[in-house]
């Protein structure tokens, strides 16, 4: 659709940015909506981010921003309001700008995660799976998991005290299912996440010790480029069932956009 001075504007901030792929799956949304809106790339450093948001507080023609690595947790303390899954997780990777400026967050990784692997016939209801990552994605889907009924969930991060805290959150949530901080190995699980960015540069080190991966484990992303990172090179070499990151996106597109659609 063409961009005129009626578009509705909206962005994707991260850092790095050239691997997301959330404007053109946002804009193919959008044209198939016939709705007048453009999403575009921001490429925002750390440092920059509270600039950034007070820029996007002033502009009137902006519908919201999605946002990804690594500012989904500093962005909760930059909005106005956050919503219920944004609370629960401490991260959020949707904000939308309300008529008055304002701006409210909530959070799509986990529920567009869990619908992925469904959407691939690999319901995680009963699986024993290990999560490498405790940022902001890998918080909405360590929610998301144990609300879908994983029998346990053990949550690996470079930093212990990191996956402890989110390992007791979720326990405290979901006090039915078993949550605990642990090392990022295949041993003992049939699933395993990289709710991480190890795999974005080239050189990154593996996120699990895939030595004791059986033929018939699943292994999953969330980093959508590379599609097939390294991590799922060494799952398929090992006869596992891999699960593209680029699902987790698809899959949450439309809830994404609704929800920043309406602030028009």
């Amino acid at each position: 659709m063409p961009v005129t001075g009626h578009t509705r504007l909206f962005g994707i901030v991260a850092d790095p940015i050239a691997q997301v792929r959330t404007p053109q799956v946002v804009n193919e949304h959008f044209e198939r909506q016939g709705f007048d809106g453009i999403l575009v790339p921001f490429h925002v450093a750390p440092p920059d981010l509270p600039t950034f948001v007070a820029a996007m507080r002033a502009m009137r023609n902006l519908g919201g921003f999605i946002v990804t690595v690594p500012h989904k947790t500093a962005m909760v303390a930059l909005v106005d309001r956050v919503e219920d899954a944004g609370r629960l997780t401490g991260a959020i990777n949707t904000v939308r700008r309300e008529a008055d400026g304002t701006l409210t967050g909530t959070m799509f990784d986990g529920v567009g995660f869990v619908a992925g692997l469904r959407a691939e016939g690999l319901d995680p209801r009963g699986r024993r799976v290990c999560m490498a990552g405790a940022g902001g994605a890998a918080n909405a889907i360590a929610f998301a998991l144990a609300e879908a009924g994983v029998a346990r969930l053990t949550i690996a991060n470079r930093t212990a005290k990191k996956a402890e805290e989110l390992a007791a959150r979720v326990r405290a949530a979901y006090p039915g299912v078993d949550v605990a901080a642990g090392p990022a190995v295949a041993d003992g699980h049939d699933m395993l996440v990289n709710a991480t960015s190890l795999g974005l540069a080239e050189g990154d080190p593996l996120p699990f010790d895939v030595s004791t991966l059986t033929p018939g484990a699943v292994v999953a992303e969330i980093i959508m480029k590379p599609e097939r990172t390294p991590l799922l090179a060494a799952a398929e070499a090992r006869g596992c069932r891999t699960h593209y990151g680029r699902h987790m996106l698809d899959h949450q597109v439309r809830l994404m956009a609704d929800f920043l659609i309406g602030g028009r």
